[in-house]
């Protein structure tokens, strides 16, 4: 994953989870709001001094910015959600065409 991907998930899940507004952050960090929405969308590669001066905002450390296994929990998350609603469909297809799922080759 791109630095920039990985710094803008973590960003967001680091604020969202404080309950901080970007404005909010913006004016603890020292930035510009609309740069906070621009790292948070990946559109901005920040300096170090930037993500530090956003760390200490967040309360947090430089290095959770731009952790990985946030990434890894959030794919696992999606995996999970893909087989659910794989798992909805097939239970739907079951009910609607009576007691057994049937295949039909094509």
């Amino acid at each position: 994953m791109e630095s920039p991907r990985l710094v803008a998930y973590n960003l967001r899940r680091l604020r969202v989870a404080r309950g901080i507004s970007q404005e909010n952050l913006a004016v603890d960090a020292d930035v510009d709001r609309t740069y906070i929405s621009r790292l948070e969308r990946g559109i901005e590669n920040p300096t170090m001094k930037t993500l530090d001066k956003l760390a200490k905002a967040l309360d947090a450390a430089v290095v959770e910015l731009a952790a990985i296994q946030a990434v890894a929990t959030l794919n696992r998350l999606k995996s999970r959600q893909r087989q659910h609603r794989e798992l909805s469909l097939i239970c739907l297809m079951s009910s609607l065409s009576g007691s057994q799922f049937r295949v039909q080759a094509g």
